[in-house]
Parts: C-alpha cells; structure tokens; sequence
C-alpha cells in the first residue's frame, strides 16, 4: 500500500508544480479560451493545462516502476505503451484543439487512432461473464469496435462535463479512487495479482486529478481544455477495459466477500463509478439529435447548467455533483468488497439519495414553503381600515379583518414580491354589518396617499387622511373589496 500511496504523491506533486509552468507556456502560445455564451467565465483563460497531467502520468509511472513490488506489474502488461503512446496521441491531438481548433470529425479521428492504440496495448474488452462461470467471447473484430466505442465514449462524456472549474477533475478522481479501492482489493487480499495493474492505473489517475484541481478549482487559474478531458477520458477508459479481459471470475466466486453477484458487479461498477459522464453523455447525445443538430454540438443544457440554472452557485453545483458521484460508486463498491448486510447497505443508500435530492433540487425543500410568499386575494375587511393598493392607495373595505400578520410584496403595491403587504385575517367577535348604515358619505374626503399603505401600516400608528387628523370612522359597516 506504501508503494501505491507514494506513486500517488509523486503524481500529485509533479502535475501540481508543473501546471503554473503549463499556464506560462498557454499564454505564450497562445491557447486561450475566450468568454461564450454558454461558458461560465468571465475573461480569456489558458488551457492546456492536461499537458501537465501527461507529464505528471509519465513521473507516476517511472515512480512506479522504480519500486520493487511494484516492478513486476510493468513485466508484459503493455501499461507504458498503453498509458503513455495512446495518451502522447490524444494529447498531441488536444494541443492542437486547444491552440487553433479542429473539427469535430477530425477530433473522433483521433480519438479512434489512440483507441486503437490502447487495443494493441493489450486493454481489450474480448469476453464477459455469464452465470456459473461461463463466458461470452467475442470475434476479434467485435473486440476492436467494442473497445474502441468504449473508449471513444468515455472520452466525450468526461469531455462533456468539463464545463465547470474542477468538475470533470473532481468526478474523474472519486471514479479512480473507487476503481482503486476495488481492484487493490481484489489483487491485494483476494489474490487476484492481475487486478495489480488497473489498480496502479487507477491511483496514478487520481494522482494527476488531485495536483491539477488546486489551479482548477473555481475560481479556475487555468482549464485542462481538450488536451486534459480526453486524456482523463483515455485513462477512465483503460482502467476497466484491462480489469474486466483480465479478470478471473471463477476464483472471484469463490471469495466469500465479493461473491455477491460476481459475474454483474466488475461490468456495473464501471456504470456506477461513471454514471454522472455517461448520463450527461447520453442526455446530450438525445437532446441534439432531436433538435437535428450534430451530437457533438455545443449548448449550455449540460447537468451542471441545470443546477446552475434552479439557483446553484458555481461551487454548490460542482460540489453536488461529486457528492451524487461519490454516492453511486460508494454504493457499488461497498456492495462489492464489504460484508455489510443488504439491507443497511440499501437503507443507508436510499438515505443518502433522498439528503442529495433535497440538496440539489431546492423545490423538494418543503421547510422553505413556507417562506415562499403567497399571492394577494381578495377577501372580507373591517371598514374603515385601509389595504395596501397597487399605488400606495388603500381602498375603505368593510367586512370583518384583523391586520395582524405581514407577508413580503414589493413596497408599497401590495403585490408577490420582496417588500411587505398585509394578509385579511377575520375577527370572529365582529357581529356583522349593520344593515341600517346607508353607506359611505360621498362628501367624505378620499385616503391621503401618502399617509396611507405598508409602511403606516407596518409601524402600527393610526392611519390619516391628511398629516393633522385622524380619518373619521363610520357608524357601521359596508362591504368592500381588498385591491392587491
């Protein structure tokens, strides 16, 4: 574990102190992202900042190999050439992107060339599992188009969420943690040695992650831009291509805690652990095309717009979005490797799920209903007491009211706002209207405006007609109506 926990130091370290110079270099170059409508930012800010995490993927792993127990992981695994050729490709391919922008048919190009690339490495998705330790194998050709789809979907679908400072970094770090914690697990203390090399994968993942988002959490320093999302998309992609051709799911039935549900829980905690890419991916993906645009159209309709748009801060929205990531693929792992009964482990998960519905959906909030104002209504009052109008100008009204509880609504019109307005509660000791009052006097002089709405309502003093002397009230009563 040492050598894993210094592997992901090294990597931390080396992508850390690496990016300031990265930024440098963007600004030279040129490689800078202007303010659009659908972005978040303010001001022109330099990407490229995954030409760092390259370079701090390439430290983890001489790191690694220079550790005894962890050379043999190495001995023909293809990890450098898979790691390093096909991330060298994606990343020449986002420099490029970054600086003077390709096409979205010339990115897929390149994508599918360091798919290809990561194929011959030897991460191949050539079988699956089925009951009573059975496999379904694929053709060598099925193998290619699958592993290279794979892979091409992770990459658009990290690439997708990279629209908030530290989103895709932070999303992409909780899914290689988790994957971590699954496949040391597995090698580790159910003796499946092959699973050594997913997890290495994994913590050198969560390596560059962790010493990239201090430069690009909000507010952000310096974007990863293509260069950093598809070669955290190539990676988040050959952690569970290698782990699941390399599997033994004969000796992982036989452990007694990760015999659950061993031929589904390797090919679901790749879903779990990516659920929040994939879904915004696929959400995506149906949205464009049924506006008969292209798939790889850019919109601001993303998930991390939706919580921006329902009153999320840029923080909140990001920090809700690891949460609902750390909670699917917490779920899945605890379900794998824990000996947890089912019940607690769903009980606690259903739990968490409705804590983050409530945060991340403020409609749900059923404590604040309260303190949503209501509409104005039109309803009984005591005469000669006047309501707040829509200029300031209370009307007389007669039936039976008290005015003693304050809603807000803009100042001084009585209307759904933010300033205060006066709700007709009845007064049931009023006996009723005097049906012998002829009714108003037409001689009588109207409400002064300016004595008269919230504010000399508010304040309790006597409302007036005029600044010298109290409005005279009636002998009886008459029906009337509250104006909002």
């Amino acid at each position: 574990m040492r050598e894993y926990g210094l592997t992901l130091l090294v990597t931390a370290a080396v992508t850390y102190l690496l990016t300031p110079l990265v930024r440098r270099a963007a600004v030279t170059f040129g490689a800078l992202l202007p303010a659009r409508d659908r972005d978040v930012h303010a001001a022109p800010t330099p990407r490229m900042g995954g030409l760092a995490m390259y370079l701090g993927v390439a430290a983890g792993l001489i790191a690694a190999r220079s550790m005894v127990p962890l050379r043999t992981t190495f001995s023909g695994t293809g990890l450098i050439v898979g790691l390093l050729g096909a991330g060298g490709l994606i990343v020449l391919v986002g420099i490029i992107d970054d600086r003077w922008g390709i096409s979205a048919l010339g990115k897929l190009v390149g994508q599918v060339a360091a798919a290809y690339v990561l194929f011959q490495s030897g991460a191949q998705l050539g079988s699956f599992p089925e009951p009573q330790n059975h496999l379904f194998v694929l053709t060598h050709n099925e193998q290619i188009v699958l592993t290279i789809l794979v892979v091409v979907a992770t990459i658009n679908a990290v690439n997708f969420i990279d629209g908030l400072d530290g989103l895709a970094a932070g999303i992409v770090c909780i899914a290689a943690m988790s994957f971590f914690v699954y496949y040391y697990s597995l090698a580790k203390h159910f003796g499946l040695s092959a699973e050594a090399v997913p997890a290495l994968a994994s913590i050198v993942l969560a390596g560059v992650c962790l010493g990239f988002l201090p430069h690009n959490f909000f507010p952000a320093k310096i974007f990863m831009g293509d260069t950093g999302s598809m070669l955290l998309g190539l990676m988040l992609a050959y952690v569970p291509i290698w782990a699941i051709n390399s599997l033994d799911y004969e000796s992982l039935s036989l452990q007694s805690k990760v015999n659950r549900f061993p031929e589904i829980l390797p090919l679901l905690l790749p879903a779990a652990v990516m659920v929040i890419p994939y879904v915004d991916l696929l959400r995506a993906v149906v949205r464009r095309t049924r506006a008969g645009q292209s798939p790889f159209a850019p919109d601001n309709k993303h998930l991390h717009h939706r919580l921006l748009e329902i009153g999320h801060s840029h923080r909140s929205s990001v920090l809700i979005l690891y949460a609902w990531a750390a909670l699917f693929a917490g779920t899945v792992v605890g379900l794998s490797i824990l000996t947890t009964p089912l019940i607690v482990l769903a009980g606690t998960t259903l739990a968490a799920v409705l804590v983050l519905a409530l945060l991340s959906m403020p409609r749900l909030r059923w404590w604040k209903r309260a303190q949503v104002p209501r509409p104005a209504v039109t309803v009984p009052a005591r005469a000669g007491h006047t309501v707040p109008g829509p200029a300031g100008n209370g009307q007389v009204a007669a039936d039976p009211v008290a005015y003693d509880r304050v809603a807000p609504g803009p100042a001084g019109n009585g209307q759904h706002g933010p300033g205060p307005y006066y709700q007709a509660m009845p007064d049931p000791a009023w006996p009723g209207p005097d049906p012998a009052w002829p009714g108003p006097d037409p001689a009588r002089p109207g409400p002064d405006p300016g004595q008269h709405g919230p504010t000399a309502l508010a304040s309790g003093q006597p409302e007036q007609s005029d600044a010298t002397a109290p409005m005279p009230l009636p002998a009886a009563r008459a029906s009337g109506t509250i104006v909002p």
